[in-house]
């Protein structure tokens, strides 16, 4: 049984934000609740190779920005790590810079397409070179910056807002234009002007914008809070409170997504600017699976991996389709997430862009091979709660990726 009230760690996409934005806006930020895991930590780093400084007291961090006029040339490439979130911001900073600049990753992320963020940053007039359209990544300094009017070919935060801050070093006025809703965090820690027109969303930057005050308190993670969610949803007679956790509603499908299921859970907003931040009660549920609506699935993404598992507790069909760009996470998370289940006993159907599982099924014992991605490992961690057979995950240190306290905070909560 899954009891008791938690506080996570800070949300990991305004974390990254946080350091970056802070890095070259000149004068001192200090954040609480800033997450210490290693994708964040790979972000500083990087910020540090450009003599971009920053003190860290425990989850209080303080960064010194300066214009990137004054960011000092590496010497040696930058490392993105495993953080696909780091690779793709601080690309759209590097292309702004005025000497040469590389950038690489972990053997994971250098499989990971990086064209879509590399060819409209070329359309802008960055000078960059690749390795196929992935890692490692090489800018050429003093490129000559121009806006551009860009519709997105495909829902990313991270490509939109690599745009969006090279579009403020860039002649001109930058409007990024959006059909599918994502991540609003770069628009509301930046103040960016947004205006819906035609049913899309246009937000725009240019070089003259002032960087508003960004100090604050980083709400805790609510991708993090999902597993937890889950966990208290899927075993009778759990309850569970989670504080001061990120209520933005570019993160919080999942909540959709689990009330359509039926589940009870409420939540309520005690502070909207720059982030909605507030509290989640949760209590077990008997849920009724869904087909997934595709206009949800853009927010959902880093949520399905533990709501594939909790949908094979639920009754009913459990459909999830347009959602082909979980084959470019970390893993490949559509064949990852099907062949992991299979291992349990679990059936379930593949398709292209999802899958669907009818349940509930019975989790039966066998061995996880999450090839190094942070989310299978701690989803089938939440699997093994559902059952009294024993699952053998191969590799669950590499939560740490993003939740070096997972297993310590699920541990906390079980009775």
């Amino acid at each position: 049984m899954i009891s008791g009230k938690i506080k996570l760690p800070g949300d990991k996409s305004i974390s990254h934000r946080a350091a970056l934005f802070a890095g070259f806006k000149e004068g001192i930020s200090t954040f609480t609740n800033f997450s210490l895991n290693d994708d964040c930590r790979a972000t500083l780093q990087c910020l540090e190779k450009l003599g971009v400084e920053h003190k860290q007291d425990g989850d209080h961090l303080t960064i010194f920005g300066k214009p990137i006029i004054k960011w000092q040339q590496p010497s040696s490439p930058l490392d993105a790590h495993n953080s696909g979130t780091t690779a793709r911001l601080i690309s759209g900073l590097l292309a702004a810079l005025p000497f040469n600049t590389t950038l690489v990753g972990d053997a994971s992320l250098s499989k990971r397409p990086m064209r879509r963020v590399i060819n409209p940053l070329k359309e802008m007039g960055a000078q960059i070179s690749s390795n196929d359209g992935r890692l490692p990544l090489t800018f050429k300094g003093n490129a000559h910056l121009k806006a551009i009017n860009y519709l997105m070919p495909v829902a990313s935060a991270q490509v939109k807002s690599a745009l969006l801050l090279t579009g403020l070093h860039a002649e001109g006025n930058t409007k990024i234009i959006e059909e599918a809703t994502t991540r609003d965090h770069t628009e509301r820690m930046l103040n960016l002007p947004v205006q819906i027109v035609n049913g899309k969303k246009e937000i725009s930057t240019h070089s003259s914008l002032t960087i508003p005050n960004l100090s604050m308190e980083i709400p805790g993670d609510f991708s993090s809070a999902a597993f937890f969610i889950c966990a208290t949803l899927g075993i009778p007679g759990s309850s569970l409170e989670i504080s001061s956790v990120s209520l933005n509603p570019t993160r919080i499908g999942l909540i959709d997504i689990i009330k359509i299921m039926g589940a009870e859970i409420e939540y309520t907003v005690r502070q909207n600017n720059p982030e909605p931040i507030g509290e989640i009660q949760v209590r077990f549920s008997h849920l009724k699976n869904i087909t997934v609506p595709k206009e949800v699935v853009p927010n959902i993404i880093d949520e399905i991996p533990v709501l594939a598992i909790l949908a094979t507790q639920a009754e009913g069909t459990f459909v999830l389709k347009n959602a082909e760009e979980l084959r470019f996470k970390e893993s490949d998370r559509i064949a990852t997430i099907v062949k992991n289940l299979a291992n349990l006993g679990i059936e379930v159907d593949e398709y292209r862009d999802g899958f669907s599982i009818s349940g509930p099924q019975k989790i039966k014992g066998g061995k996880i091979i999450t090839h190094g991605d942070h989310r299978i490992a701690m989803a089938f961690s939440i699997a093994t709660l559902f059952t009294n057979e024993k699952i053998e995950i191969d590799n669950p240190d590499c939560a740490s990726v993003s939740f070096p306290d997972f297993y310590h905070i699920l541990n906390e909560i079980q009775e």
